[in-house]
């Protein structure tokens, strides 16, 4: 069990607590290894998982909530500042609901190989390409872990989805979904192709081919870009298909968000999950 160093705050003047001073710089906090879980729900998921914590910041009335998560962490020690609602807005410089954070640490990304080997097939992974958008992002992870995703593989133009606000807008679901880092994604889809799963691209102008006629029973990695400038063309190149949604004419393209949550329920419902 771990033991609890409570500390009441009124600034993080104090070096251990700079994370928390610099929410608004999350790539100092990348560099760092670590990221910052806000908000009741995601900080008790982040105390469920089996991601390090390095502290917690939360006003005292919810201490009662979430000491017994805390005291059952395999952390030796770990630190809990406390601090009213108000002086931690003020601190921050923006306005929180509830005023529960702590600080984690990114693990390592996992190796595709690692990933494969302990999946059972039919797979199902989503990988991202120019997916730079933190909510998004954030949001496309939910729709992962909510629709039986498997992993995630993150292409090297994409954002971390351990950003604080990818962190938020997942809900927490991150910490449950295996995530790895791609240094050429073009080229980790070809290693897949070499291995039998084949790559399917989300794209709007696919010629002809619709989500509803592709079969998604087998071994597949669903590739998803942003909105604006899409998948780019070597990635595309490397997939075995680009499939699109039906839309009307009037509208180009769905948020990201939406495609995915499309693409992996259909992947779902022929695998009968759904």
């Amino acid at each position: 069990m771990a033991e609890l160093r409570l500390q009441t705050i009124t600034d993080f003047a104090a070096p251990e607590l700079q994370p928390y001073a610099t929410m608004r710089r999350p790539a100092a906090h990348e560099t760092q290894g670590i990221f910052i879980a806000e908000g009741t729900k995601v900080v008790r998921r982040l105390l469920q998982s089996t991601f390090a914590v390095v502290s917690a910041v939360l006003p005292e009335r919810w201490l009662s909530d979430f000491a017994p998560l805390l005291e059952a962490r395999p952390e030796p020690l770990i630190p809990v500042y406390l601090a009213d609602k108000q002086t931690l807005e003020q601190l921050v410089g923006f306005s929180m609901y509830q005023g529960v954070m702590a600080v984690g640490r990114i693990p390592q990304p996992e190796t595709i190989e690692s990933i494969l080997s302990r999946t059972p097939s039919p797979r199902l992974l989503v990988a991202v390409d120019e997916l730079s958008n933190a909510e998004n992002l954030g949001t496309l992870v939910r729709n992962c872990v909510g629709l039986n995703a498997q992993a995630l593989l993150v292409g090297e133009t994409s954002a971390s989805p351990f950003l604080r606000r990818s962190v938020r807008s997942s809900m927490g679901t991150v910490f449950q979904l295996p995530v790895t880092n791609t240094r050429l994604l073009a080229h980790t889809l070809s290693d897949l192709r070499r291995l039998g799963i084949r790559s399917i691209a989300a794209h709007p102008h696919a010629d002809g081919t619709t989500l509803a006629r592709t079969d998604l029973t087998g071994d597949v990695c669903l590739v998803f870009g942003s909105e604006g400038t899409g998948i780019r063309p070597e990635v595309l190149a490397a997939c075995d298909a680009a499939v699109a949604i039906p839309m009307p004419p009037t509208v180009d393209s769905l948020n990201v968000g939406s495609a995915a949550a499309v693409f992996l329920y259909e992947a779902s419902r022929q695998r009968g999950r759904m």
